[in-house]
């Protein structure tokens, strides 16, 4: 599955390598470009396969935006409901920070496309167990493996990755 992923972000041309500015300030030799592979239905198509595989009864939550296609995607692999899991509450109309419907006590699992320090993903899971969720593991596709497994395992979330970076500079075609 590993070489099959990574050969079709690569013929998405999501995995570039350069220098390139990362959103919490660092420098990268190469850069995930996540719009590219989740406007792309091969690589959809995959990661959903691959998610919904990792996953078994627990619901599902997407992190808004970047996760959104993703967990919509692997939602309907699996034929269940899902949940996003906005970065702040909107001002208008329900106000909510949870999208969907989402019982207290309810075991989720938070769907995310690439983690770095793993901050947006630790922020999805603070606000999922304030709204009654329980969460214990995020999946992502791309861990940079920058800190996100730390960063949650300082709320005992456990990480898991479709793939790492080291995967994909490995693979470096």
């Amino acid at each position: 599955m590993n070489d099959e992923l990574i050969s079709a972000l690569q013929a998405a041309n999501a995995v570039k390598y350069g220098e390139f500015e990362l959103s919490h300030g660092g420098t990268s030799e190469y850069y995930i470009d996540k719009y590219l592979f989740e406007t792309n239905p091969t690589c959809l198509q995959l990661i959903a396969e691959a998610f919904a595989r990792e996953v078994s009864t627990a619901k599902l939550a997407g992190v808004a935006l970047g996760a959104v296609p993703l967990v919509a995607v692997t939602a309907a692999e699996m034929g269940c409901p899902y949940v996003i899991a906005r970065k702040q509450a909107k001002c208008y109309g329900t106000a909510n920070r949870i999208e969907g419907q989402l019982d207290t006590g309810e075991s989720v699992v938070v769907l995310e496309d690439i983690a770095t320090t793993g901050t947006s993903a630790k922020k999805a899971v603070e606000a999922l167990r304030a709204a009654g969720a329980t969460v214990e593991r995020v999946i992502v596709v791309v861990d940079r493996e920058e800190g996100a497994s730390d960063t949650l395992a300082e709320i005992d979330v456990q990480l898991d990755s479709l793939l790492t970076a080291a995967d994909l500079i490995n693979r470096r075609g």
